[in-house]
This record gives structure tokens, C-alpha cells and sequence, in this order.
């Protein structure tokens, strides 16, 4: 799509250095009005991790000092003058598992708020001892799961602040194109992943995103927003469906509860702000986010490198309200709004296969009601409406001939429920439903084109209005044979009356403590996902096509080096059946067309439901936690990828890096300064080369039929360094950073096209030397 090549090129040399001159001269400046007498608020809240019930008598400590707190009977705390700075704060309480929070940032004059789950902790015999609770993850995601904190979210380096760019450095993930943020986990494509905040599901979390996937090429939520990042790779439990391969939750802090507070930033992604403060004298917050590109601006006014000029903006809302005793009612918006008109010279100039015009709009809104009823059980329910309308025209860029007229307005009306129930403690269970209604409207036109194997495609004209509906209900029950062994059996059904289809998806995890070190873990389960409307509405014979579906089995091993270093390793397999093949390009893996043919569905007739794939691989992750002064995380995997197409051939699928290893970390120098670097080495993917005459003939990329993903692209390596510096005054802060991507300017191929210009194949370059920076206040 065009915005795969808004920043190909990156900064030019010259004006890389004065950005960073001006950046050195910022970061090496003296602070000023700096104010020893001017500390910090540490507050929050321990509750129980299965029920939410506030925990009262907890143990709050401040890293290795003897200053501390107990929550009340509201399971709320509150530490007075804490120096600014870093630090560390270790809960426990009788009956629970401890857990040391890491990476709480103390402002001047501010207050942070933490809130803290602690999971019970069976007292029955002595045979397993319970460690310092560095990693601490939910008994019913055993497998393929991490988590990050808001600081970890903040400084992860080669992100931009972008939560999917950080998500990227995990071995779960292939490396294909750094102009996108697409996850492509253990194999799957990216219209494979679920993303929820607060709770509330919401498509595509990225501006320009991808109709019919989820991926874009930068997101839209502000990571100063975010409280905590979890992030499954499969094995997920009953309670997510319509999903083949993970499931993201982001959780938002709340608002300040205690003074109104503000910053302005500015960054690679925009120029922003952000509000937030108290509502009903405390029973209640808010918390409000607004930002602006202005790469539109930088690009008319210097050179950039590129004469791509996109513009984007988005707002989240967030308002908090306790109602009542123990029920508290949440309301969120997310809005993004997305413009880019390159005309022909423009895509000439940049390597752009195709231009035109984009208006995309998209926006989710939800309340959601959060109660408990006793300290044993807590119930969830919401609502939401979710609305995307694309306003598209593209355009071939060698020919100029009009290629695509998207028109459409998709939108979901979603509510859901969910009971937890804690029985003992070794005994609880989940049961929930959710139900979407869905109504959607296409206006869309595909001019007759030359498909990818050379061959001509009539023209389609589909105007369609299409409603229908989604159900599905799960149930977990977990269980404790003995204080080292839990168990997480449930199930899932999903009805689909669009294609009148029903799925029974069955779910099992299990981890088993052996020592205090060692940790055996594994599960195995169904999923099932529908289709992109997209794709479905383009011929009336689809509506009838069976949805796809995979296996996933997993099995890993966690071992406890120290109290904040823990080694991972996982193995798994994924086995899919039943993908959409277009019986005309039987030998191409439809569903991956989004992929190699630029980022939008191209006119099919009728789907055949006979496309296979599977993947499997070990992965190796060795993190450590802040402690002290470093952190870090390694890893590495090794997997293959592979598809079957209407042809019965087996292929290597476009994601098939096999090699994937990323070394990341950092060091905090004192209160004010911090560096960190990540680097990533990822083995070239397949790629199918082009039918060198038949496109010199037709002026256009026709890819040759006898070697689909025959060849494999150069290896991926790129080095990220970042420096962050903090400026702390007497009652406000700025935080500035310099990050370098691709630090050391490898030429990294993300693929090739026909140059119709040139009529010769030419490169699609990922990004050189970039300096990325922000800079945000607080006050």
C-alpha cells in the first residue's frame, strides 16, 4: 500500500546531523532550577489477582530501605516523600505469592499510581518455595506469555513509542519489513491477532492499517498511556476466540485520583498532549490524549529524504467512575484518523507502486462495568461500537491506470460478560458470552488488472450491504491437584450464521512447579477465525466457505537463574486447515496477498476452503528484570513456515525467516541518564522471483509460476542505541531521548518490484540511518 514507502529513503545525511547537533547540545545542557526538596508520591492498590477483592494488610517496602506501608481496608497505600528517581517496591502478604514491581518512576511533585496483583499461594506442605516475585504471570496463560510495565513500554529501544514495534523484538516473531509494525507470530499472517484494551476489543490498534489484517506503520496509542503490555503467542485460553494466533491486552492507567497533571510531547509519531486529574472529589478520573503527525509539515518545508507527505491524528479517552461500593464503570475512545494523497510523480520519485488517495477513520468506543460481588467473585460486562470507513483510490504508477475504488464502512456493535469465581484456593472457574452484530457497506470497484502470474482480471463491481451476527460463550476451570501443579481445562463455541457455521474449540494448559527454580509447562487447543468481510463480500459463492482453523500444541521449561533472571525455552507446532485458495493463482496463499501484493485484497471470484499451512519452532528468551542499574532480554529461535496452495505443493510461506536472534538491554546511569541498544539479526525470506520477459513485455511485475518462493531475500541485521535524560526541576520534568535506528546504516532488502519507469527490477529498501528523538514535558 502507499504507506509502505512514506519513509524508505529515511533523513538524508545532512540534515540527520544537524537534528543531531541540536539533540547533543540538548541532552548535554546543565539542568536548571533543579530542586532537591521536591519528592514524589508513590500510591496504589493490591488486590487479589483472581478476584480483584482489595487485599487490606499488605506489605508495601521501598526497594532495599526500611520505609514502607500497609494498604487499608480498601487494599489502597500511600508513600509521602519519595525522592525522585527510580525505584523498586516489594508487596507481600500472608497467604500470597510476593511480587517486587520494578521501574516506578518518581516525579517532582507528582503522584504515580500502581496497582498490584497478587496471585494466593497454597500453604499445604514445604516441598516448593516461593521466590521473589520479579515474574509473576496468570496461572491460566502458562505458555508463550509476557509482560511489560510502563516503563519497560516507554524506553524499549527501536520503538518510537510504538507498543508493536516493541512486541517485534520477541522470538515469536518474524522479521520481514521495518516500515511496518505487522506481527507475524510463529507463522501466521497478521490478520491473525487480537487486540483488546481495557477489555474492550479493539481491530487495529495502527494508524493507515491494513483493511482486513492488523498491522500499519505506526500505532496509535501513546505509550505514556499505557499501564501495562501483555502479550500471548498462542496457547491463549478459552476466553479469546476468532483469533488464530495471539491476543495483545493493553491496560491503560487511570487518571490521577489526587491533582490534575499534564505534559506535552514531541516525537518521531507526533506532537501531542496530554490531561488528566480527579472527578467527583476522588470517586472518579479522567484522562485525555490528543496527537498530530507533522511529517506532512517537515516535508514541504526541508528535505526529508521523501516527498511522501502523510497525515495523521489520534485521541484516546479514558473516564473512571466509582458508582458504588465495589462497582466501578469505565469508559473508553479510541479515534484515529489517517490522510495521504501522493500523485504519480510523487510515487516515482519515492518507488511507489502504486498512489492515490487515502481517508481512513477509525474508532472505538465502549463502557465497561466492573463489580464485585464477594471477596470470591467478580463479574465484567461491556459494550462497545467499533467503526472504520476507508475512502481509497489507487492507481498503477507505471501506467497510470486506475486499479482500486474502496468504499467501505465496517462496524461492530459488541457486548460481552464474564464471571469469575474463585471456589478455594485450588479450585475457580471462568464462564462468559459476547455477541457482535456487524453492519457493513461496500461500494468498491477493481478496474481489469494483470494478476501476479501474468494473467488478465476482469473488472468487479460490488455494491453490497451486509449484516449479520457473532456468538460465542467459553467456560475455564482451573484447578490445583497439589500446591505445585495447576491446570486449566476449558472450552469454546462460536457460531457464525453468515456462513451458518459452528465451532467447539476444546482447551488445555498446565504448569507444574518442580522446584523453586524450575517451572514444566505446556498446552494444546483449538481455534477457529472467520474471514475478512473484505474478502468474503467480493462473490456471493464465498458466503458459504468453512472458516479456518489451527492447532496449536506448545510445550516449555522456565528456570529461575536468580530472583530477576529467568530462562525460557519453548517449543511448539501450528497446524492450519481449511484457508481460502482463488482456484485461478492455485499455487499463491490468498490470505498472504496483503503481504507480497502491497497491502490490499485485489478482486477474487470464488474460494476454495482447501489451503493448509503449518509452522513450528523452539524459541529461547532469557530476561532479566531491574534490580539495580541493568536489565536486559535475550532470545532466539529457530522455525520453518510452510503452505500448501490449491496445487497440493508445499511451500515455504513469505514469513519463513528460520533464524530469528535479538539481544536487547540497558543501564541506568545514576537517577538522570539512561542507555540501551537492541539488535536484531533475522534470515532472508522467501520471495518469488519475476518472470523477467513476460514483465519487460507487460511493464509490470509478473512473477514466475515455476519458483513461488523459490528465493530468499539477503539476512536482516540492524543495531537501535537510544540515550534517554531526564531534567527534573522544582514541581515539573522533561524527559528527553535520541534514539538511532539502524545505527550502523545496513542496507536491509524488504523486497523487490518491476520498476515500470525503467522496465527493470529494482530494490525495496528498509530504512538507513535514522535518528529518531521526543521530548516530553510534565507539569
Amino acid at each position: 500500500m502507499i504507506t509502505h514507502h512514506i519513509m524508505d529513503k529515511g533523513l538524508t545525511m545532512k540534515n540527520s546531523i544537524l537534528i543531531l547537533a541540536a539533540l547533543i547540545i540538548v541532552f548535554l545542557s546543565p539542568r536548571r532550577l533543579i530542586s532537591a526538596d521536591s519528592p514524589g508520591v508513590i500510591g496504589g492498590r493490591v488486590v487479589d489477582m483472581q478476584t480483584a477483592a482489595p487485599l487490606p494488610g499488605a506489605n508495601i517496602r521501598l526497594g532495599a530501605t526500611a520505609r514502607g506501608a500497609v494498604t487499608d481496608a480498601d487494599g489502597n497505600f500511600t508513600l509521602k516523600n519519595v525522592p525522585v528517581g527510580t525505584h523498586i517496591l516489594h508487596v507481600s502478604l500472608i497467604g500470597y505469592k510476593p511480587v517486587v514491581k520494578t521501574d516506578i518512576v518518581v516525579r517532582p511533585q507528582r503522584s504515580t499510581q500502581v496497582t498490584v496483583g497478587l496471585q494466593e499461594a497454597a500453604l499445604e506442605g514445604d516441598e516448593v518455595v516461593v521466590s521473589a516475585g520479579f515474574f509473576n504471570g496468570r496461572a491460566d496463560q502458562p505458555v508463550s506469555s509476557i509482560s511489560f510495565a510502563s516503563e519497560e513500554i516507554r524506553r524499549a529501544p527501536g520503538s518510537g513509542g510504538d507498543v508493536s514495534r516493541i512486541i517485534l523484538g520477541l522470538p515469536s516473531l518474524a522479521k520481514v519489513n521495518d516500515q511496518s509494525n505487522s506481527l507475524i507470530v510463529r507463522g501466521g499472517s497478521p490478520m491473525e491477532n487480537a487486540f483488546f484494551v481495557d477489555g474492550i476489543e479493539v481491530p487495529n490498534i495502527n494508524h493507515f492499517p491494513t483493511q482486513g489484517a492488523t498491522g500499519g506503520p505506526i500505532g496509535i496509542i501513546n505509550a505514556d498511556l499505557l499501564d501495562d503490555v501483555s502479550f500471548n503467542a498462542g496457547g491463549f485460553s478459552a476466553a479469546y476466540g476468532d483469533k488464530l494466533s495471539s491476543v495483545m491486552e493493553l491496560r491503560l492507567r487511570d487518571g490521577s485520583r489526587s491533582s490534575r497533571q499534564s505534559q506535552l510531547d514531541f516525537n518521531f509519531a507526533g506532537f501531542g498532549g496530554m490531561t488528566e486529574g480527579p472527578l467527583a472529589d476522588g470517586k472518579g478520573s479522567y484522562l485525555l490524549a490528543v496527537r498530530r503527525s507533522y511529517l506532512d509539515a517537515l516535508v514541504h518545508t526541508i528535505d526529508m529524504g521523501t516527498s511522501v507527505a502523510p497525515a495523521y491524528g489520534d485521541a484516546v479517552v479514558k473516564l473512571v467512575a466509582d458508582v458504588a461500593s465495589n462497582h466501578q464503570l469505565t469508559i473508553l475512545d479510541v479515534f484515529a484518523d489517517d490522510h495521504n494523497s501522493p500523485d504519480r510523480k510523487t510515487a516515482v520519485e519515492n518507488n511507489m507502486i502504486y498512489y492515490g488517495d487515502q481517508a481512513i477513520y477509525q474508532n472505538t468506543a465502549g463502557i465497561s462495568w466492573r463489580a464485585l460481588w464477594s471477596g470470591s467473585m467478580y463479574s465484567t460486562a461491556s459494550v462497545s461500537y467499533t467503526t472504520s470507513k476507508f475512502s481509497e483510490d489507487f492507481s498503477e504508477t507505471n501506467s497510470g491506470a486506475h486499479i482500486v475504488r474502496n468504499r467501505s464502512n465496517e462496524g461492530t456493535t459488541a457486548l460481552a460478560v464474564a464471571f469469575h469465581y474463585k471456589i478455594n484456593s485450588m479450585h475457580s472457574m471462568e464462564i462468559g458470552a459476547i455477541g457482535k452484530h456487524t453492519t457493513n457497506r461496500y461500494d468498491n470497484y477493481f478496474d481489469s488488472y494483470t494478476d501476479a502470474l501474468g494473467d488478465t482480471v476482469s473488472g468487479q463491481l460490488f455494491d453490497r450491504s451486509l449484516q449479520g451476527w457473532k456468538m460465542g460463550g467459553y467456560a475455564n476451570y482451573t484447578m490445583k491437584p497439589n500446591p505445585a501443579w495447576v491446570i486449566t481445562a476449558g472450552a469454546r463455541i462460536d457460531h457464525y450464521p453468515y456462513n451458518a457455521s459452528l465451532a467447539v474449540q476444546p482447551r488445555l494448559s498446565s504448569s507444574y512447579q518442580l522446584s523453586d527454580r524450575i517451572t514444566l509447562k505446556g498446552s494444546a487447543g483449538f481455534y477457529t477465525q472467520t474471514l475478512p468481510m473484505l474478502l468474503l463480500s467480493q462473490n456471493e459463492e464465498n458466503r458459504n466457505m468453512k472458516n479456518p482453523e489451527s492447532v496449536h500444541l506448545i510445550a516449555g521449561v522456565d528456570y529461575l537463574l536468580t530472583e530477576n533472571t529467568k530462562l525460557g525455552v519453548e517449543a511448539y507446532r501450528k497446524t492450519y486447515s481449511s484457508f481460502p485458495v482463488d482456484p485461478s493463482q492455485s499455487s499463491l496463499f490468498l490470505v498472504d496477498e496483503i503481504f507480497y501484493r502491497n497491502g490490499f485484497f485485489f478482486a477474487h471470484g470464488p474460494l476454495q476452503a482447501n489451503g493448509r499451512a503449518e509452522s513450528q519452532g523452539v524459541e529461547v528468551v532469557l530476561q532479566k528484570k531491574l534490580a539495580e542499574d541493568f536489565y536486559g532480554l535475550a532470545s532466539a529461535s529457530y522455525f520453518s513456515t510452510r503452505y500448501r496452495g490449491g496445487d497440493g505443493v508445499w511451500r515455504d510461506r513469505g514469513f519463513d525467516n528460520r533464524v530469528v536472534v535479538s539481544i536487547e538491554g540497558g543501564y541506568k546511569l545514576g537517577g538522570e541518564w539512561e542507555l540501551s541498544g537492541r539488535w536484531i539479526y533475522a534470515g532472508g525470506v522467501p520471495y518469488t522471483p519475476f518472470d523477467e520477459a513476460a514483465s519487460m513485455s507487460l511493464r509490470r511485475e509478473v512473477l514466475d509460476a515455476d519458483r513461488i518462493n523459490g528465493e530468499r531475500l539477503p539476512s536482516y541485521h540492524c543495531l537501535n542505541i537510544r540515550a534517554d535524560k531526564r531534567f527534573n526541576f522544582a514541581t515539573t520534568n522533561l524527559t528527553a531521548y535520541l534514539s538511532l535506528w539502524n545505527a550502523y546504516n545496513r542496507e536491509n532488502v524488504a523486497g523487490y518490484f518491476w520498476n515500470g519507469e525503467e522496465n527493470t527490477q529494482d530494490v525495496i529498501a528498509q530504512w538507513g540511518l535514522l535518528p529518531i528523538f521526543g521530548v516530553k514535558y510534565e507539569f
